[in-house]
């Protein structure tokens, strides 16, 4: 019977998701990568070529989920913070693997897919502020890293904080959006984002 290749590097990296959103990049074991896979540990060399380059896959692919899933749009930026704020809440391994990537390669290559979507979401801002869509008084990257921290403010919060937290998750939904509109300098809509 013959190998499935997308298959197996299907599970390869669901498995690869898993270890790494858990033990980060340094503490991810490769025998037990391909043990939760099913496949012999050869195939991630195979398919990926070491342990830092199926990292790199497993974050390109978290990175396309991610504009898929909280489609980015400059002119209504707390509604981006609140699709964010949902892909967060749905997938906590989302934040985990960020904030692994973050610790562990922040002097590192840099990943196309992330490249690419903060290059367009840049751009997106700039052009909104040109057309008075955006207000102005931040620079496009200091908005974005604004609008992004805030969507990922709850999933942050030391544990001793956290037991403080609004259990309602719809609340502190309301709360991330409303602070980047206050951000934004924009009115309150109580309607849904």
């Amino acid at each position: 019977m013959a190998r499935d290749a997308e298959r197996t590097k299907k599970r390869l990296l669901e498995a690869a998701a898993a270890e790494f959103a858990a033990l980060g990049i340094a503490g991810a074991r490769v025998d037990r990568i391909a043990h939760s896979a099913g496949c012999n540990k050869a195939m991630i060399y195979a398919y990926f070529g070491n342990k830092d380059q199926l990292f790199d896959a497993v974050f390109t692919q978290l990175v396309a989920a991610t504009v898929e899933r909280a489609p980015f749009d400059a002119a209504d930026l707390a509604a981006y913070a609140g699709r964010l704020f949902d892909r967060y809440e749905a997938d906590p391994a989302t934040v985990r693997l960020s904030t692994w990537y973050r610790l562990e390669r922040p002097q590192g290559v840099s990943l196309q897919a992330v490249v690419a979507s903060n290059k367009s979401k840049l751009e997106k801002i700039e052009r909104a502020q040109r057309e008075g869509l955006v207000p102005a008084h931040y620079a496009p990257v200091e908005l974005l890293t604004l609008v992004i921290a805030t969507a990922g403010a709850w999933a942050s919060v030391n544990p001793e904080l956290g037991s403080d937290a609004p259990a309602d998750r719809e609340r502190r939904r309301v709360v991330v959006v409303d602070a980047v509109r206050r951000l934004l300098g924009t009115p309150e809509d109580p309607g849904p984002t």
